[in-house]
C-alpha cells in the first residue's frame, strides 16, 4: 500500500490512536471529527481495561494482547492519561450467580488469565471502603485497570499536531469519491474534498453509514447504554480501581463503578451491554442511591445525569478491521471494546496501512467482508451475544 495521504474519518480513541501511529510513520496525515474528538463513544466508556468476559479464547487473546500493551503505549504518548492499575473485583451473594462467576473464572484461569476466586474476608481487605454484605462468591481479576479516554485523544491530537499532521473538527463527510478502480479518491466534506491515498474510516456509530458512501457494508446493532456520573469526591477506592457489586435484594440490577482523576465516579448498572436509555435525574438518583449502599462514602454526593451514549456494536459484536473489497484502498476500524483494543488494534492497523501487510492470524476473524452476504432481513434477525462483552 503506497500511503502518502491517510484521511482518518473519526477522532474517537481507535481513530485517534491509528492516526498517530501511521504519522509516526512519517505519514502525512489527516484527522477529521464531525464534532469534538473524543466527544462520542469515547466521552460515555466506562474506560475499564479487561479481558475477562471476551469470549471465545482468540478474541480474549487479542484484548489480553492490548492490555498488556497500555503501559507501553500511554509513555509513547508522553502525557498523562490517568492510567491506573490494580484489577477488579466482583461478587455475588446469588446462588446460581454465584456458580456461574466461579465457572467463569476457571475458565479464564484455564486461558492463563491472572483472576482468582476469594474470600468475603479477603474481598474487604482487598477495598476496606466497600460494605460487602453476603457473599456467595467472589473474585478479583488483579491486571485490570481504566484510563481516561478523553485524555487518550488529547494527547493522541498533541502528538499529531507535533509531527504536522492536520486535525480538522466540525466537519461532516458528504461522500466518499471513487476512481475508475474503485478506489476512494477523495473524502468529500462540508469544507471542500480532501485528497487521499487510503482512508480509514472510525466514525464509531457513524461507520456504517460513512462506510456504506463507498458501497461497503458494515453493520450494526443498536447499543445505547447510561454511564452516570457524581460531584467530585475525596478518594473513595483505594486499591482496587473498578467495582462490580451485586443486584440487592429489590431485584434492580447489579452496580458498576469507578472514581475519575476529578474526583467524580462513574456508575452504571448491569453488565455494559445493557441497553438502559434512560437518562433522567430520576434514573440517576437511583444508580446513586444503590451504589452508596455498596460505597458509603458516597454519601453527601450528587448524581449528574449524562445523556444516553450510542455505542460502536458491529452486528455481532468482534470488532471489524481491515481493507474493504469494494474499495481497496478503504481501511475499517469498528469496534465495540475500544478502550481496551486501542493500542493493539492501532499497532495493526498501521502495520497495514503503512507496511502492505496482512496481520490474518490475528485479524482474519475480523475482516469487513464478513458481513459482505448479510442482507438487512438476516442482519435483522442475527442474534448479537451481548453477554460476552462486559
Amino acid at each position: 500500500m503506497n500511503a502518502r495521504h491517510v484521511v482518518v474519518i473519526g477522532a474517537g480513541i481507535v481513530g485517534a490512536s491509528i492516526a498517530w501511529r501511521v504519522a509516526s510513520r512519517g505519514i502525512r496525515v489527516t484527522i477529521i471529527d464531525r464534532g469534538q474528538p473524543g466527544g462520542g463513544a469515547s466521552s460515555h466508556s466506562f474506560a475499564w481495561i479487561n479481558a475477562g468476559a471476551k469470549e471465545p479464547v482468540g478474541y480474549h487473546n487479542l484484548n489480553r494482547r492490548s492490555l498488556e500493551m497500555w503501559p507501553r503505549f500511554a509513555q509513547a504518548l508522553g502525557e498523562d492519561v490517568d492510567l491506573r492499575w490494580g484489577g477488579k473485583v466482583s461478587w455475588e451473594s446469588d446462588p446460581d450467580a454465584a456458580q456461574a462467576l466461579v465457572a467463569r473464572v476457571q475458565q479464564l484461569q484455564s486461558w492463563g488469565y491472572p483472576t482468582r476466586l476469594v474470600s468475603r474476608e479477603e474481598l474487604q481487605e482487598l477495598e476496606p471502603a466497600l460494605r460487602i454484605g453476603p457473599v456467595a462468591a467472589a473474585e478479583y481479576s488483579e491486571n485490570e485497570g481504566q484510563v481516561e479516554p478523553q485524555m487518550v485523544v488529547g494527547a493522541c491530537l498533541n502528538r499529531l499536531r507535533e509531527l504536522e499532521a492536520s486535525v480538522v473538527t466540525g466537519v461532516e463527510v458528504t461522500g466518499l469519491r471513487k476512481d475508475s478502480q474503485d478506489r476512494v479518491s477523495a473524502v468529500q466534506t462540508t469544507n471542500g474534498d480532501i485528497d487521499a491515498d487510503v482512508v480509514v474510516v472510525a466514525a464509531g456509530t457513524a461507520t456504517t453509514a460513512v462506510a456504506a458512501m463507498a458501497g461497503v457494508h458494515v453493520p450494526q446493532a443498536e447499543s445505547p447504554g447510561v454511564v452516570i456520573r457524581t460531584s467530585p469526591m475525596p478518594p473513595l477506592l483505594h486499591h482496587v480501581p473498578i467495582v462490580y457489586a451485586p443486584p440487592l435484594e429489590d431485584g434492580r440490577r447489579e452496580i458498576h463503578l469507578r472514581q475519575c482523576p476529578d474526583g467524580r465516579l462513574m456508575i452504571g448498572e448491569g453488565d455494559q451491554e445493557s441497553l438502559a436509555e434512560d437518562d433522567s435525574q430520576a434514573h440517576a438518583d437511583d444508580l446513586l442511591a444503590r451504589a452508596c449502599q455498596h460505597l458509603p462514602g458516597l454519601k453527601g454526593a450528587a448524581a449528574v445525569p449524562v445523556p444516553v451514549g450510542w455505542r460502536p456494536m458491529p452486528l455481532d459484536g468482534y470488532p471489524v478491521m481491515g481493507f474493504a473489497r469494494e474499495a481497496s484502498n478503504l481501511y475499517v476500524a469498528l469496534t465495540h471494546s475500544g478502550v481496551t483494543l486501542a493500542p493493539a488494534l492501532s499497532q495493526l492497523a498501521a502495520l497495514e496501512i503503512c507496511d502492505g501487510a496482512r496481520a490474518d492470524a490475528v485479524l482474519g476473524p475480523y475482516r469487513p467482508e464478513r458481513f459482505v452476504s448479510v442482507t438487512a432481513e438476516r442482519a435483522s434477525q442475527m442474534e448479537h451475544p451481548r453477554a460476552r462483552h462486559r
